[in-house]
């Protein structure tokens, strides 16, 4: 295996991780809205990630970051073919930041539910253009000879693109509800475990039209396993949810988008960006790599930084394990209180 086929794999890695991270404190937010019944619940979601949202998003800085040094053809071709959807996705993650820290900043009440929308929305359109993004690059887009996007915004809205969404949404909110099921205690907990399951139902239902579909167009005998297993983990996640083993249900639903992803990438492979202009014009793992010295310093460095983030992002679901509900959130007569933090 060469140096190049390495850093594919690792970046894949680092988008799985990324999504299992981020997939769940997206679906939190989401769930602002959807499961919370009054200002103390939309504040215990909220604090069930606010230790940890910002150490997820290193993830996607390191996985942007090794695609630019490991492969600079590939991400130049996707960041500037993808410009729209990538920058709304950048807006989103700065208001996202915001809006967790300045919620609590004022008591007014206009002031705290705008910033909670802002969560919302800023929540719910990254968890559904990621999935359209990567549908894309699965699918393959319009690229020239010049290794460059030849096709529009509006190409990108493809209906595989907007099925791959809506998969992506549906269960990173599943995904988010479990988690919620899992650091919550009393009535949240037991409401949450009740929409997981209905959210679970719908994504099983999505994600079999899009795995299929991804199948059937680019698929082999690896990814038709990886498929099976993300089906079969979803659906034991929905029953151990249904049978209040949220643990074990948080594990089975991280397993699905681990396989999920992970079918994306071999789907992929050996191409990192399909042409539909002319498959001889695909970037591929080769024609998209940096130099072998290049990517030799890219490992070494890898190898030396990555067991430190592990062990400090584990040290910090370590450290904020316990469970929280409404009876431990500070009276609203004391917004200084109500930092993401507390």
């Amino acid at each position: 295996m060469e140096l190049h086929d390495i850093w594919f794999v690792l970046i894949a890695v680092l988008w799985t991780g990324y999504f299992f991270l981020e997939g769940f404190d997206f679906g939190v937010g989401v769930l602002t809205r959807l499961l919370a019944r009054d200002r103390a619940e939309r504040r215990v979601l909220i604090n069930t990630i606010g230790p940890v949202w910002d150490g997820n998003e290193v993830w996607l800085l390191t996985a942007g970051g090794a695609t630019f040094a490991a492969f600079p053809d590939w991400y130049a071709t996707l960041f500037s073919g993808f410009y729209v959807p990538l920058l709304l996705i950048l807006v989103c993650l700065i208001v996202r930041g915001v809006a967790f820290e300045y919620r609590a900043k004022r008591p007014e009440e206009n002031w705290q539910r705008n910033w909670e929308h802002a969560i919302f929305w800023s929540s719910l359109l990254p968890a559904f253009l990621w999935g359209v993004a990567f549908a894309n690059i699965v699918h393959g887009v319009a690229i020239d000879a010049d290794k460059e996007y030849t096709g529009g915004v509006l190409d990108l809205l493809n209906p595989y693109a907007l099925l791959g969404g809506a998969t992506t949404l549906t269960l990173f909110t599943f995904h988010g509800a479990v988690f919620t099921a899992l650091k919550t205690v009393g009535d949240i907990r037991a409401r949450s475990r009740a929409l997981a399951v209905r959210l679970g139902l719908a994504t099983a239902v999505l994600a079999v039209g899009f795995l299929g579909w991804t199948q059937l167009d680019r698929g082999d005998l690896t990814t038709l396993l990886t498929t099976a297993a993300a089906a079969a983990a979803l659906l034991l996640a929905i029953r151990a949810i249904t049978a209040g083993r949220e643990g074990w249900s948080f594990t089975l639903s991280g397993v699905t988008i681990v396989a999920a992803v992970t079918t994306l990438f071999l789907s992929l492979y050996p191409n990192v960006m399909p042409s539909t202009t002319n498959p001889d014009w695909s970037l591929t793992v080769t024609n998209a790599s940096s130099t072998p010295y290049t990517l030799t310093i890219m490992t070494w460095l890898a190898v030396l930084a990555t067991p430190l983030v592990l062990l400090y992002q584990g040290w910090t679901y370590w450290v904020f394990r316990k469970r929280i509900g409404t009876q431990h959130i500070a009276p609203d007569t004391h917004p200084q209180q109500q930092a993401t933090h507390s």
